[in-house]
């Protein structure tokens, strides 16, 4: 575990390299997973924008050749002035990318090189490398994108930064009742129709999945266990997959008939194993307040 005086510095990431070799898309994913990016900002003023900070939002900082004042000894100067003090955490990351395959981006979105201005695109490039070689040796981080895909870079900053993000993925559990529709939003939908049902046993239809004689039935039901056992293992190994994968939300949705008793247990139940397997679930109940209804549950079983 970290110590309290590294979660209590000011962390950045600086974010420069290539034209055309991904930096839109490391800032946007670093975005993702928390920070707080500012893409094209005059390296002049970082020292201000410092100062300013509390150190409670890390800051990812992209810059490059275009960015106002660019001027790589001078941008070297200065961060590891700010690298030196003691209330900062600095990492720079420099994108690098083949000459060849910058010059087909280019061409296929046929955007013109900052630094080609009449001359041919590969020209731009050159001038460029060598304007930023120095920034190239001295960066922390170094990236090649030259074979990436575009969810290659998206995986690459993951593996590189998400294990010091500030933000964790979202889940939520929900209950709901499927015949009062399903839920829009849901990536997981799990049927706890096989249990036996509270609604038809008297003195427990009024009552929800949150009341204790409800969990008590609903719990004694011979498929109960297995199945919760199961489910819970589940997700217990999807939901560190969906994570690695960069899923920022995960919702999580368990039906019954009227979305009053089997599904709003169950979803409490899980939380509760989520929580003990330190994820932080948002448990809603859609149809909690719902009126029970005979119509809605259907025929009991005799």
């Amino acid at each position: 575990m970290p110590s309290e005086s590294v979660d209590s510095r000011q962390r950045m990431v600086l974010v420069t390299g290539m034209l055309g070799a991904g930096k839109t898309t490391a800032l946007h994913e670093l975005e993702d997973l928390g920070w707080e990016a500012i893409d094209n900002f005059p390296i002049r003023l970082l020292q201000r924008l410092i100062d300013g900070e509390t150190g409670q939002h890390p800051l990812a900082i992209g810059f490059d050749c275009r960015t106002r004042g660019f001027v790589p000894a001078d941008t070297i100067e200065r961060v590891a002035r700010l690298a030196a003090r003691g209330d900062i955490v600095v990492t720079t990351l420099f994108l690098d990318c083949a000459g060849h395959e910058l010059e087909r981006r280019f061409n296929e979105t046929r955007r013109r090189h900052f630094l080609a201005q009449d001359m041919p695109v590969a020209a731009g490039i050159a001038a460029e490398r060598e304007l930023l070689e120095p920034l190239r040796r001295w960066a922390d981080v170094l990236v090649d994108t030259t074979n990436f895909t575009t969810n290659d870079l998206k995986v690459r900053m993951r593996e590189l930064f998400a294990a010091t993000a500030p933000q964790e993925m979202t889940v939520t559990i929900s209950s709901f009742g499927f015949s009062r529709g399903m839920p829009p939003a849901a990536d997981l939908v799990f049927d706890m129709r096989f249990l036996d049902n509270p609604h038809w046993v008297q003195g427990l239809r009024e009552q929800t999945g949150l009341d204790e004689p409800v969990a008590a039935f609903i719990q004694r039901d011979p498929a109960f266990a297995g199945a919760h056992e199961r489910i819970s293992d589940l997700l217990l190994e999807l939901l560190p997959l969906y994570a690695a994968k960069g899923k920022s939300y995960v919702n999580i949705a368990f039906g019954c008939t009227g979305g009053r008793h089997r599904s709003v247990f169950v979803a409490e139940r899980m939380a509760r194993v989520l929580r003990e397997a330190g994820f932080s679930p948002t448990v809603l109940h859609r149809n909690l307040s719902s009126r029970s209804a005979e119509m809605l549950e259907g025929r009991q079983k005799s």
